[in-house]
């Protein structure tokens, strides 16, 4: 009688050190960037850093994946942030920014030179980064926009670290994916983006 009253009280505590021990193996994902991260004109629930957390929890990969987006916040903004990443001691960190630079006519080396502190910085603490790039609509003429693009690149090859060039990439020609602004992704466009993301980032949570 008495070990069957000691039953319940034996799962709570098999399920408590369960759970305990899942938390304990739990990698953390960030996602660091402006708008487009942050979910801007939807629910966040529809953010595409939830939809990448789910695409990895299918596969089963323990990682708890953070949305760490601002609307507005330019390259300088995420510097000043840096070191609220950095607390929170992630394995992984998905750097967006920039396109913020670009719509305010920043000069493409400024953006170079802040995008090249923040992956150094992230590196040096020992985080795997993936960087992602963006580009700007056609009236801010072909030599910024070139200027602009070719940022991600040099970033991406002086820090040795790999480059989704395009978060954007095969989206704006689906329609529903982007909002009526014009430059911020719909709920099917977050998803995309995750689904785009995933093969780049993918080797990071090995």
């Amino acid at each position: 009688m008495m070990l069957r009253s000691r039953i319940p009280f034996l799962l709570a505590l098999c399920l408590l050190w369960t759970q305990a021990s899942a938390l304990r193996t739990q990698k953390t994902l960030i996602c660091f960037g402006d708008s487009i991260t942050a979910g801007y004109g939807e629910p966040e629930s529809v953010s595409y850093p939830e939809r990448l957390s789910h695409l990895l929890a299918i596969r089963s990969l323990p990682f708890r994946v953070v949305n760490a987006g601002v609307p507005g916040d330019t390259t300088t903004d995420a510097l000043a942030r840096l070191p609220s990443i950095l607390a929170q001691h992630p394995q992984v960190v998905v750097v967006e920014f920039g396109g913020n630079d670009g719509l305010r006519g920043i000069d493409p080396s400024h953006t170079q030179r802040n995008l090249t502190a923040l992956v150094h910085r992230l590196r040096s603490a020992g985080i795997r980064v993936l960087l992602v790039g963006i580009t700007l609509p056609p009236n801010y003429g072909p030599d910024y926009i070139r200027s602009f693009q070719r940022v991600f690149v040099q970033v991406a090859r002086s820090e040795h670290v790999p480059l989704m060039p395009m978060i954007y990439d095969g989206i704006y020609t689906v329609p529903g994916t982007i909002q009526m602004d014009g430059i911020h992704p719909t709920a099917k466009g977050s998803q995309m983006i995750a689904e785009h993301m995933l093969p780049h980032l993918l080797p990071l949570l090995r």
